[in-house]
């Protein structure tokens, strides 16, 4: 949980500077990036975070690695903030949270729906625009599918979960009748 908070922390500190200096999108890029390498390159991850490698040599390979990028000085003296915070190894959380903060700011909404069948693409684009009106926000779906639901749809943008599966009225249904209320 503490780590959580950490990364948030960083994340939108992070925010803060974009929205100053106008730079959110890049950073956004930026960080995704890097983080992406992090979790691509092994070896790289663990010759950067293995506290049993010595600190000097552990920021002379990050070093080497971000002169190595195109990124901003801002994002390379985050980077190496990172690290001197102990935090470095927290960069795919911290890229996680500024990437919904970056969404919350430019006014977009992440959303996944599940369908129990394939669904075309008129559907889909029909429930990102009714979506996207409900919430006036613009929402990027992901959507999956899941024939365990039988029937229907479940979309779940945050907190937020419409399901309207048939799997679960009829659970539903179950407790209903197990209460006595369906009789």
């Amino acid at each position: 949980m503490k780590n959580l908070a950490v990364a948030r922390r960083y994340a939108k500190a992070l925010l803060l500077i974009g929205k100053e200096d106008g730079q959110t999108d890049a950073y956004r890029k930026e960080l995704s990036g890097f983080a992406g390498l992090m979790e691509q390159e092994e070896a790289l991850n663990r010759a950067i975070t293995n506290p049993l490698y010595e600190s000097s040599g552990r920021r002379n390979v990050l070093q080497a690695v971000i002169d190595n990028l195109d990124i901003s000085k801002t994002m390379k003296s985050f980077l190496l903030l990172l690290f001197d915070k102990g935090r470095i190894g927290f960069v795919d959380s911290i890229n996680e949270f500024y990437q919904k903060l970056a969404d919350e700011l430019n006014g977009i909404a992440r959303a996944s729906l599940v369908s129990a069948t394939d669904l075309s693409d008129d559907t889909v684009e029909k429930i990102r625009a009714a979506l996207s009106k409900k919430t006036n926000k613009e929402i990027i779906l992901e959507v999956e599918q899941d024939p365990e639901l039988i029937g229907g749809i479940v979309t779940k943008i945050g907190d937020l979960v419409w399901d309207g599966s048939i799997k679960t009225q009829l659970s539903n249904m179950r407790e209903t009748f197990k209460r006595g209320e369906g009789v």
